[in-house]
């Protein structure tokens, strides 16, 4: 097949969920099919990663397209301006006539079999009209995040904004997934979410994937004792409320039990309140940004995942499974998951139950081996990302002409 894959993004550097996702079916993909890759680009991708894009693509297109950079003057203003704006902010800083332009001209000149719209965001530049059939690659249910975002918000002016967020990204959400030709989602959970909530009565789903050979104990770093761990993107809110929420909440129960517990926050672009608790607390280590997330999850004693906020599927899960690595998470941020909790992982969801869990992987070490041992045999025999990128070009392949839509 000729497949258009849209994004707003360069995939390298590959360290956040989703581009590792995109990246690994990508790669998977392009031995068998011409994909053409067209992106916005806002210059911030390091100089190599244009030449990097031939590992998933055959051809790139490229698309300026200024973003404000997250806490600047500038991105306060345009969220004071986005409560008379249609579109939820996190739509509408994407959207690029130019893309559009470039999308209607793309497929005017060259015969694509599918376009594929990576997240949802690049569906706000979708030309109408379009002679080709479009999957819409769903990695989170995107209105399930804000409605989260403004259960757990405090501040009522805060909350009150992110119900508006929720609200107009809902309405977003419905028409993009009404209007293409197949929706693919990332779990059950979530293809179950959108029939439901949107009035679609097929939403595919895929498996979430993990390299098993790059996630793999090295057996050449020590885990240390009663040390935790965190990977993930720390500009994403929902990473940085869950570092919030365990510091504050659970952290201090941990110390009733283990005085020395530590925790290494590992992950790209951490807030500025993020860095000052790591100055003020020398048990707490945020790392920013790291070409290697590896030594990390094995020199810790457990893997967690406090996460309250979130869509889709954790690949860090599976990814510290991989590794071999105890793991303990909220059931939100399990979700999707097809993992056993007690044997493969373990699974907590107040400040009490999530502290004793930890406490137990910490003091029952002969415990915490069988739980890592059995979550990596797990993942590797199941979810390598060949099987999931099969399944994905399966459902691109099922699209026989325009007309067969997901609500068939």
């Amino acid at each position: 097949m000729k497949i258009l894959w849209l994004k707003t993004e360069l995939l390298h550097p590959v360290d956040k969920g989703g581009k590792i996702r995109s990246y690994h079916l990508l790669k998977q993909l392009k031995t068998n099919h011409e994909i053409t890759y067209l992106t916005l680009d806002n210059g911030a991708a390091p100089g190599d990663a244009v030449e990097s894009a031939s590992e998933y693509c055959l051809d790139l297109i490229r698309i300026p397209h200024a973003t404000r950079e997250k806490f600047s003057a500038g991105f306060y203003a345009e969220l004071a301006a986005n409560m008379v704006s249609a579109l939820p902010y996190a739509i509408r800083k994407y959207r690029s006539t130019q893309m559009t332009r470039a999308i209607e001209e793309v497929t005017q000149t060259e015969r694509f079999h599918v376009v594929i719209c990576d997240f949802l965001a690049p569906a706000v530049n979708l030309p109408r009209g379009l002679n080709t059939p479009v999957v819409l690659f769903q990695h989170n249910v995107e209105a399930e995040i804000w409605r989260r975002h403004h259960e757990v918000q405090t501040n009522a002016l805060k909350k009150r904004y992110l119900y508006w967020q929720w609200r107009k990204m809902q309405k977003f959400e419905r028409q993009a997934c009404r209007q293409v030709d197949r929706v693919i989602a990332v779990s059950k959970a979530d293809s179950e979410m959108i029939e439901r909530d949107y009035g679609l009565e097929k939403v595919y789903d895929i498996a979430t994937g993990v390299d098993v050979d790059f996630f793999k104990p090295s057996g050449a770093v020590a885990a240390r004792p009663n040390s935790l761990v965190f990977t993930g993107s720390m500009d994403w809110l929902p990473n940085e409320d869950a570092i919030n929420y365990f510091t504050q909440q659970i952290l201090p129960l941990i110390r009733n039990s283990v005085p020395d517990v530590s925790i290494t926050v590992v992950g790209r672009n951490p807030s500025r309140k993020l860095q000052e608790l790591g100055q003020r607390d020398a048990s707490i280590t945020i790392t920013g940004r790291v070409d290697d997330v590896r030594p990390y999850i094995e020199g810790a004693a457990a893997y967690i995942v406090p996460l309250r906020i979130g869509g889709g599927t954790r690949l860090k899960i599976y990814e510290a499974l991989a590794m071999e690595k105890p793991t303990i998470s909220t059931t939100v941020g399990a979700e999707g998951l097809n993992i056993n909790n007690g044997t493969e992982i373990l699974l907590a969801d107040t400040p009490p139950d999530f502290a004793n869990a930890v406490v137990r992987v910490l003091r029952e070490p002969r415990f915490a081996q069988q739980l890592g041992i059995k979550g990596a045999q797990t993942v590797r025999e199941r979810y390598s990302w060949g099987e999931v990128a099969a399944e994905f070009d399966s459902i691109c392949r099922s699209i026989n002409h325009k007309d067969s839509k997901t609500q068939e």
